[in-house]
This record gives C-alpha cells, sequence and structure tokens, in this order.
C-alpha cells in the first residue's frame, strides 16, 4: 500500500534519520517527492511511503509520537483544457512523465496515475492552466 503524506519537523528533528528508521524499524520505503530541510528551522517533507498498511500506521504513529506532524496529501493537479495551449513546456519538468505531448496530434496528454502532485508544472506553464485542487 501507498500513502502520500506531508512530514513537518520541529527545529530540533530536522537531523533525524527519520527516512532511516521509517525503512529499518517499519521495513517502510520512502520516496522523497519534494523536500525543504536547513539547519536550524522547521524541516518540510513530502514523501510516498510504501509498505504493509499494520507498518504504514505504525510507521505514522511512531512519528507523531516524535512530535513530527503527518498530514495527508489529498490534492490532485488538474489542467483547464480550455486555457492550455499544449506548448509542452510542463512536460520538461515533470518527473514522472505524467505530462507528455502526443506525438500525432501535438496535444497534451496527463495521466492522473503517474502525478505525484510535485507541483513543478505549475511555474513553468504561461497561461496558469495548471493548478492543484482538493
Amino acid at each position: 500500500m501507498k500513502k502520500r503524506v506531508t512530514l513537518t519537523f520541529p527545529r530540533r528533528y530536522v537531523q533525524m534519520p527519520v527516512t532511516y528508521r521509517l525503512a529499518k524499524d517499519f521495513n517502510v520505503a520512502a520516496n522523497i517527492i519534494r523536500a525543504q530541510v536547513a539547519p536550524n528551522q522547521i524541516g518540510k517533507l513530502v514523501v510516498e511511503l510504501s509498505g504493509d498498511i499494520d507498518a504504514l500506521d505504525a510507521a505514522i504513529d511512531w512519528m507523531r509520537t516524535q512530535d513530527i506532524n503527518v498530514s495527508f496529501a489529498s490534492r490532485e493537479i488538474s489542467i483547464d483544457d480550455e486555457l492550455c495551449v499544449h506548448c509542452g513546456l510542463c512536460t520538461g519538468v515533470c518527473p514522472t512523465e505524467a505530462l507528455t505531448l502526443d506525438p500525432e496530434t501535438a496535444m497534451l496528454v496527463f495521466t492522473r496515475s503517474r502525478c505525484i502532485v510535485c507541483e513543478q508544472c505549475i511555474p513553468t506553464c504561461p497561461t496558469n492552466a495548471i493548478v492543484t485542487s482538493f
């Protein structure tokens, strides 16, 4: 099972090896989608956790006992077809190739199941056709 979560760390825990502990203690893999971590500042990680459902629940419970705020990602990317001009700029920054151009029609194709909601495409879109929704 997979769960996408945002982890917010208090300053005192920024240097804690959380992803190591998740793998070692709970057999949970953590795919880091986005990270904002610096010494003496609040840290934030967006990760996709994968593993057995019981192990995921135990890992999330453990993180909460460590004063790590865990929130579940419920956002997704949406594209306004009326605003999109199919320029393809967003395809160049999409790390999972969820955004591609159809080679025959040159139209933008969005494969939602591949999207990790990293939001790198949003500032790239010149017409503001790409947004996140809940």
